[in-house]
């Protein structure tokens, strides 16, 4: 997976790394690995990161990078992230050639979830 000139690894701020690995387990399915109290590990099948120990959250507001995930049934992933306690921070929208909605973590972390127009 170390293509040349690729991201290749993201590393996102957790207040909870328990609450973390709880909630994109339950969500994604992502696969963990511990490297001490601190710092966990994730995979899935197009991208590996960590998750570090810090009190500070990733959101657009605060100018943070926007994680965006893809999903071939909007309404779907939004029940899964809820009932795994995310929350919907911007309701659905559409926009040229698709639509998406934002939430956040457990930790407060901000990403999307988008999928094209059909």
């Amino acid at each position: 997976m170390n293509k040349h000139e690729t991201i290749n690894y993201l590393e996102l701020p957790a207040k909870s790394i328990s609450a973390a690995q709880a909630f994109f387990g339950e969500v994604f399915q992502w696969s963990f690995e511990t490297y001490g109290p601190d710092y966990l590990a994730f995979s899935d099948s197009t991208i590996e990161g960590g998750f570090y120990q810090s009190e500070l959250s990733a959101t657009q507001e605060n100018g943070s990078a926007l994680v965006v995930f893809y999903s071939d049934n909007l309404t779907a992933t939004q029940s899964k992230i809820v009932a795994a306690g995310g929350t919907i921070v911007t309701p659905e929208f559409s926009f040229p050639g698709g639509s998406r909605f934002h939430f956040s973590d457990p930790n407060g972390n901000e990403y999307a979830v988008w999928k094209k127009t059909e």
